[in-house]
């Protein structure tokens, strides 16, 4: 078998393994092994085409990898407008019913609803925001 068969064959496991995995290395060393398949189809000995993958793959993988890792991870999801309400905490300012009541959050008054229509939380309680629906906070008493 010739010596650039078996760098192809090389770069398709190693492509294959990098798209289950997604670490941006698997990926980076199959391109070196293309590097060096180009290498030995042009007839190059076998310690040339050896320091061809190794060549190619440390620079791959030094100056190529952190790139492409920094675009790979995603920043964190950063919530606003309603959704960022959502876990917060809320001071009570008139008592809640099932049917109704005000809570302070964040500097904002909201109509405010307990989640369970039996709950009766007095003025002056702390309160966590478990749903918006519409312009009324749903929330639930702390303990």
């Amino acid at each position: 078998m010739d010596s650039w068969i078996f760098w192809l064959i090389l770069a398709a496991v190693l492509g294959a393994a990098e798209i289950v995995t997604l670490t941006a290395a698997l990926g980076l060393l199959g391109v070196a092994a293309l590097l060096t398949v180009g290498v030995a189809a042009i007839g190059l000995p076998v310690g040339i085409q050896i320091a061809t993958f190794i060549l190619a793959s440390g620079a791959g993988l030094v100056l190529l990898r952190p790139v492409a890792r920094r675009h790979l991870t995603q920043p964190p999801v950063h919530r606003f407008g309603i959704s960022a309400i959502v876990g917060k905490p809320a001071y009570v300012t008139s008592e809640i019913t099932g049917l109704d009541g005000r809570v302070r959050i964040g500097g904002e008054e909201w109509s405010a609803r307990a989640y369970d229509e039996t709950l009766v939380i007095p003025a002056g309680a702390t309160v966590d925001v478990i749903e918006i629906e519409g312009a009324t906070a749903v929330v639930y008493p702390r303990e």
